[in-house]
């Protein structure tokens, strides 16, 4: 394991600052942004080449020592706590942005680059990069590869898998491959991109990427719709995809969220509503005119009790950034946050906020709802003390009653946040015992000694299924 000799070659490698064993380094890598999970590794290191990951990972597969990679940690499924001690490989010095090819639309960046840094760096050349999610201030760029992040744009633009063209990774036996490249067609053997995108650090080191631009929008709008029945905020929903409308932003804010976020953003939101939807378009001036004019219909038909269309673009950032600070705002009501995610088809979105409105109540648990209304991505969030474990008992009763909710309504359990260790006893349950044994497959031939994040994806054993009552 990490013995002295080890880490000597270790700290040969990067540099004695940039290996870390001290109670400091190893408290503030031992859990990421998931409640009530840490794990203390035996070192962090700090990489800032594909060759020195190249190197480290030699080392640690020769000794058979774990190797965690991590970003800025804001996972939320405890992807990147080292359950089983071992290296956490910090990839903050690899930050660069190597090159924007304006003629391609293509940019080339190391894993370590912020997400919020990038997308405001390739907006000042006119370009844009849409996915977006709401911890992209913190997120890296590697982070949302290894995890397939979505975020508010998903509906019209996709999610990080969408805008990879090209990896460079180091496999666990240190050997480098490259995979794509600017390319928009590539059918030479199997897609290794897009199995590497989402895979959770647990098949190779992403230490490059080739990520697809596309122009800038040249005008957004943005509207909210106000619905005192949450029925009629999920038919507006349907009824907008149906006339072929796919606007950039279509949010969802259920009446515990509507509350909290606006003692917390102070924008006047009506408290008495069941369901806020906020909704943007983007595009050329005359389709966005257009659009927003047939949203406002579709949402006045619906009985939307009031519609609002933000007067210039400081009225739109504060409803968009309302609703990006729903999970910090909820955050202030208990010591302890659980935030999920559950996707169902955006038909079923009323079924799936009112279903788990019934949960909560049936467990004594307080969850609020919010999340992206058009994917049908929702994020039900608990708030709760984990000091009390017979009330965390109850929560995670009542998250495992939702998922089963989730897939019962043609749904799954995880739509962007990944499967980590919190999903993996419910992975079974998207994709059958098959589906798991080829995952285990695929494992295995990446990574034979199971060095890279271990324990994660794949449970010992996966959660009985929950029976749900329901009317």
């Amino acid at each position: 394991m990490l013995n002295e000799a080890v880490a000597r070659q270790l700290r040969e490698i990067v540099g004695e600052k940039f290996f870390r064993t001290d109670q400091e380094a190893l408290i503030a890598h031992s859990y990421d942004g998931t409640p009530m999970l840490q794990a203390l590794p035996d070192g962090v290191i700090y990489p800032e080449s594909t060759e020195q990951v190249s190197e480290i990972v030699k080392i640690a597969s020769s000794h058979l020592i774990p190797i965690v990679t991590r970003g800025s940690g804001s996972n939320l499924c405890g992807g990147t706590t080292p359950l089983q001690g071992g290296i956490v490989m910090v990839m903050h010095r690899m930050n660069k942005i190597i090159e924007v090819d304006m003629e391609n639309l293509t940019a080339v960046v190391q894993p370590g680059v912020i997400t919020g840094q990038f997308i405001t760096h390739v907006e000042g050349l006119g370009l844009f990069y849409p996915p977006d999610p709401s911890s992209m201030k913190i997120s890296t760029i590697g982070g949302n590869i290894a995890e397939c992040s979505g975020g508010l744009r998903g509906l019209k633009y996709g999610t990080t898998k969408d805008y990879v063209l090209g990896l460079t990774a180091v496999l666990p036996n240190g050997s480098v491959i490259r995979t794509g490249g600017k390319l928009t067609k590539d059918v030479a053997g199997y897609d290794l991109t897009k199995l590497l995108v989402g895979s959770e650090g647990t098949l190779a080191v992403i230490t490059e990427a080739i990520l697809k631009l596309i122009p800038q929008p040249k005008t957004k709008k943005t509207m909210v719709a106000m619905y005192k029945d949450i029925y009629g905020a999920a038919r507006t929903v349907s009824k907008i995809i149906k006339n072929q409308i796919i606007p950039a932003t279509l949010e969802i804010l259920d009446n515990p969220t509507i509350r909290v976020v606006d003692d917390f953003a102070k924008i006047g939101l009506p408290l008495d509503m069941a369901a806020i939807l906020i909704i943007e378009q983007d595009g050329e001036p005359e389709m966005v005119e257009r659009d927003i004019e047939k949203i406002h219909l579709i949402c006045r038909e619906e009985q939307a009790d009031r519609i609002d269309v933000a007067a210039d673009r400081e009225e739109a950032e504060k409803l968009l950034t309302a609703r990006r600070s729903a999970f910090t705002a909820l955050a202030r009501l208990r010591p302890t946050t659980i935030l999920e995610d559950a996707t169902v088809p955006r038909s079923k979105i009323a079924d799936m906020v009112l279903r788990t409105n019934a949960i909560a109540q049936k467990y004594n648990v307080n969850i609020a709802t919010f999340g992206h209304a058009g994917d049908g991505n929702l994020h039900p969030t608990a708030t709760t003390d984990a000091r009390d474990q017979e009330k965390v008992h109850r929560v995670e009763e009542a998250f495992a009653e939702i998922f089963e909710a989730a897939i019962e309504l043609g749904g799954t359990i995880t739509g962007e946040h990944g499967v980590g260790v919190v999903k993996a006893p419910y992975l079974e349950w998207k994709v059958g015992e098959a589906g798991v044994e080829v995952m285990k497959g695929i494992k295995a031939a990446f990574d034979p000694l199971n060095i890279l994040n271990p324990s994660k994806i794949f449970a010992k054993e996966t959660k009985k299924r929950v029976v749900v009552q329901h009317g």
